[in-house]
């Protein structure tokens, strides 16, 4: 399984950004897809995910800013970025899983600066 991530860059604080990830490699269809971020000095951390319910999750920094998104038939999820600030400067990785408790796949990570 491949995940490829694109739509990072630099952008001044207050814009916009549409990450986007499209998988490939597996026969299934993902249970979960999820957008993750790391800053520099800092771990990991989830910023958003959407199961194939549709259940959505968004991290309290983010919520009402950010807005998450997939398109099941194509294996894609998109992380539209509106307001942006520095403090969302980071590397985004997507990451999807094939079900409940299995692996997590990853991709390999989209910049994402922010000048203040």
């Amino acid at each position: 399984v491949q995940l490829q991530a694109s739509g990072g860059g630099l952008v001044q604080a207050g814009g916009s950004l549409r990450l986007s990830c499209a998988a490939s490699g597996s026969g299934f269809s993902f249970d979960l897809m999820a957008w993750y971020r790391q800053a520099p000095g800092k771990d990991r951390e989830l910023v958003a995910s959407m199961t194939s319910a549709g259940g959505v999750y968004y991290d309290s920094s983010v919520k009402g800013r950010f807005t998450i998104s997939r398109d099941m038939a194509k294996n894609t999820v998109n992380l539209q970025m509106n307001t942006l600030t520095f403090e969302d400067t980071a590397r985004y990785f997507c990451a999807a899983r094939i079900y409940l408790g299995g692996n997590y796949y990853w991709g390999q990570g989209t910049q994402v600066t922010v000048s203040s």
